[in-house]
């Protein structure tokens, strides 16, 4: 992790480590964020496949399925 001296506030879910992050980060090919909070960024994986569930469901009424 590197030290940034203005860091981004967000927090971070880390795919690799999986652990949540703040101002401290892994690299951010690793992370999935930002969020508002602690709390979000632990449900990032639910976050991330209700999101690809919403998003699939609206590719199948768009073709037509």
């Amino acid at each position: 992790m590197s030290s940034d001296p203005n860091p981004d506030q967000g927090w971070y879910y880390n795919t690799k480590t999986n652990q949540v992050e703040h101002l401290e980060r892994g690299r951010s090919v690793d992370l999935l964020g930002p969020y508002p909070d602690e709390a979000t960024a632990k449900r990032a994986l639910d976050i991330a496949k209700e999101r690809t569930r919403q998003a699939d469901a609206e590719d199948a009424k768009w073709n037509g399925d």
